[in-house]
């Protein structure tokens, strides 16, 4: 039996949450909606000019594994913190959660990762990522028996920005592979998208990464197309499951030549997007690794990130298993 259903590697980052106005965003030349990496000296600057925050441990992949484990799933994170008081936030808030964290924490410089993240009054989220300890994620932290151990190994995209933490990846998905287990990415940002087009096509067709999870946004990024369609077709044919998430639309689900659609969950109030992409591969992957049919696994992460959106911060409040029963999901 396998030890995890998922062991997820990502950014270890603890987000720091307040609300503006557009304003805001355009007097501090902030990219709407977007992640975007800036320096230590711009963290201190916007810091300084935030309202009133609260501080969460996130990080995409993160909240992914805090999402399985609420769920009922076996979680596991690779991820690096400083030796620091944010290090110690992130590390106590994901092994509370359940999630099985054991990355060795560096000493010393860089401090631990921090989001800036500020929300509008529609709900979108606009992010400003130092990524700190982030960058010292490498090889020597990939720990051999969770890689082999988990059903499904899930990084996110952004983790190609570090570039050691490739190696990283590169490694654990062997390791996985190795053991006959399943490899799975989400496309994190159009933007990142942009950055890193030909090498996550390059993952996906070489069969180092088995499933992909995007937003509409993103998988047209992917394919250089303003079609939906197109870049849904396309993307069939590069892995063996894709998941496309649409806002208030939706999902749809791709494998060989089944399509399966997913209705979005019906909410009471849009507070804030940050985490909704997480808590949707979260619950997608439970349902999937715990053996249950697509149109489940789309059924789970609609719910997960139904109810994320209608919180501040990005991991969920409630106990996702029992809000599952109650939807008749689980």
């Amino acid at each position: 039996m396998p030890e995890y259903d998922v062991l997820c590697i990502g950014n270890a980052i603890v987000d720091i949450i307040a609300q503006c106005d557009e304003a805001f965003l355009e007097t501090n030349g902030i990219i709407k909606g977007a992640m975007n990496l800036i320096d230590a000296r711009r963290a201190e600057l916007l810091y300084s000019r935030m309202g009133p925050a609260i501080e969460a441990s996130g990080g995409s992949a993160g909240n992914t594994a805090a999402g399985v484990a609420s769920l009922g799933g076996r979680a596991a994170f690779f991820g690096k913190v400083s030796n620091d008081a944010l290090g110690e936030i992130y590390t106590h808030d994901i092994q509370a959660q359940g999630v099985a964290f054991d990355t060795r924490p560096l000493t010393g410089q860089p401090p631990t990762a921090r989001s800036m993240i500020f929300v509008t009054p529609d709900g979108e989220r606009s992010m400003n990522t130092y990524l700190g300890a982030c960058v010292e994620l490498g090889p020597e932290d990939v720990e051999a028996d969770k890689a082999a151990g988990a059903r499904v190994t899930y990084f996110e995209g952004y983790l190609w920005d570090p570039p050691r933490a490739k190696e990283a990846i590169r490694q654990t998905a062997k390791l996985a592979h190795a053991a006959g287990r399943e490899v799975s990415m989400t496309l994190s940002d159009s933007f990142c998208v942009d950055r890193y087009r030909d090498e996550f096509l390059e993952l996906m067709r070489s069969g180092t990464v088995d499933i992909v999870f995007a937003n509409s946004h993103e998988i047209k990024s992917l394919y250089q197309t303003a079609s939906f369609e197109q870049a849904l077709a396309a993307i069939r044919k590069d892995c063996k499951i894709a998941a496309v998430t649409r806002s208030e639309k939706g999902s749809v689900m791709v494998r060989g030549d089944e399509t399966v659609t997913i209705e979005a969950t019906k909410i009471k109030e849009l507070v804030d997007t940050t985490g909704a992409g997480d808590l949707y591969a979260a619950g997608f992957l439970y349902g999937y690794t715990t053996g249950r049919s697509l149109k489940d696994c789309g059924d789970l992460g609609s719910l997960a990130a139904g109810l994320v959106i209608q919180q501040i911060g990005p991991r969920p409040r409630q106990n996702l298993r029992r809000e599952a029963e109650q939807a008749g999901l689980l």
